[in-house]
């Protein structure tokens, strides 16, 4: 039925004047940054590469939207913050992310992205996950000199559904998956989706292995630093590590052994604080074996910092998400969705490690570049010959934002 009239909000009197909000002012976007994401796209050819290599069961003849359309439609709506896919039921009419997916007309419902998320499998993990890490590999223009440190960290996915897998963790009080992430410096490796029933370090070995197997073939001489915290530490993945040349540093749980090796830099640590009386942080090495380790003694770095509040000792041995919502009831949909998540994460973080470099946003978070950066008040116009987005006089980061578009825009 036709809207006669559009709903208003009235709001307090601004010096006598009537304050009025309406929905009525047409084609009007709030993402108006969303164009330096095409271009990163572009330039790592990153939904391209994924779509032409997941296999789409639809009828070709019959579908409106190609693959590669609605990956990308995904991936940019995720990096702009609209997480849930009934966001493009009004998202979808937007021209800047229409004119950002390179096309003319409306794109995909929520229940046409829906659908396709329901054919993920097994081999779209796997095909994803590939190019994630073949981004890695690609770039660097040589190989790298530095050692690779390859962190392994598990994270908490709250659910609110009968989603398959879920669990309920006591320490953090709610049903969970538990994802794994992979990170080499601030580069997104691995996204897969866990069960929260089974154990931190589940599939962590194989994981590694595969790693450490393909960035050997890029770069044959490559050092490999295997990072995690005492959740990784087991004999298995610590054996593969020594047998492999891959070297750690692990977390290790305390306990009553350690802490009595360590008694010496515990000291040191109190002698120092009784002079100081700051808080005071000494380092030391002690060799130790657990039992599971078959009596092989290995180095643990010890932290010993004393404070007004006592003693605090760490050990690690020796040899740092952004993630959409997992609300589909399946699996594999779940695992998509989570690595839809991780594409959105590697556009922005490319923008951040290669053009925002000396400036105020180098080090600044997902969350900040996107409200600061992509977030820009836009009216657009469309016609046979031009789109134009009239981005907001008032943006406080024009010069910014023209700069970064120079950059991206080939000359």
């Amino acid at each position: 039925m036709t809207k006669c009239t559009t709903p208003s909000a009235s709001f307090p009197r601004c010096k006598g004047r009537q304050v009025i909000a309406r929905f009525d002012g047409g084609d009007v976007t709030s993402d108006g940054g969303i164009l330096l994401l095409r271009q990163l796209d572009r330039e790592m050819g990153l939904t391209r590469a994924v779509a032409r290599r997941l296999s789409d069961e639809r009828d070709a003849q019959r579908c409106l939207h190609r693959t590669e359309t609605l990956v990308r439609q995904r991936v940019f709506g995720l990096a702009l913050g609209y997480e849930d896919l009934n966001d493009h039921h009004a998202l979808r009419h937007d021209i800047a992310l229409q004119t950002a997916v390179d096309t003319d007309g409306v794109l995909a419902s929520q229940s046409t992205l829906c659908r396709f998320e329901q054919q993920a499998d097994r081999d779209w993990a796997i095909t994803i996950h590939e190019e994630m890490i073949e981004q890695f590999i690609r770039s660097f223009r040589r190989p790298p000199k530095k050692p690779l440190y390859l962190d392994f960290d598990a994270t908490a996915d709250r659910v609110h559904g009968q989603q398959l897998g879920r669990h309920f963790n006591g320490y953090y009080n709610h049903y969970i998956f538990l994802p794994l992430f992979v990170f080499c410096g601030d580069q997104l490796l691995v996204s897969y989706l866990r069960p929260a029933s089974l154990d931190a370090a589940h599939h962590a070995g194989a994981i590694l292995a595969l790693l450490v197997r393909r960035l050997r073939q890029a770069w044959p001489e490559v050092k490999i630093v295997f990072r995690g915290d005492s959740g990784f530490c087991r004999p298995l993945i610590l054996n593969w590590c020594d047998r492999h040349g891959v070297d750690y540093i692990i977390g290790l749980a305390g306990n009553k052994r350690l802490a009595k090796l360590a008694l010496d830099i515990d000291y040191t640590s109190a002698i120092r604080f009784e002079k100081s009386w700051e808080k005071e942080r000494v380092f030391g090495f002690i060799e130790y074996a657990a039992k599971s380790w078959k009596e092989r003694r290995r180095r643990v770095i010890v932290k010993s910092e004393t404070s007004r509040r006592g003693f605090n000792t760490r050990y690690v041995e020796q040899q740092f998400l952004f993630s959409d919502r997992t609300s589909c009831h399946e699996w594999w949909p779940n695992q998509y969705r989570l690595l839809l998540s991780g594409l959105a994460y590697l556009l922005l973080e490319r923008l951040r490690r290669i053009y925002l470099k000396r400036t105020a946003f180098a080090q600044a978070q997902v969350n900040t570049l996107r409200l600061k950066l992509l977030k820009i008040g836009a009216v657009i116009t469309r016609n046979t010959r031009t789109i134009r987005l009239m981005l907001s006089s008032q943006y406080p980061e024009q010069d910014l934002f023209l700069k970064l578009a120079g950059k991206l825009v080939p000359g």
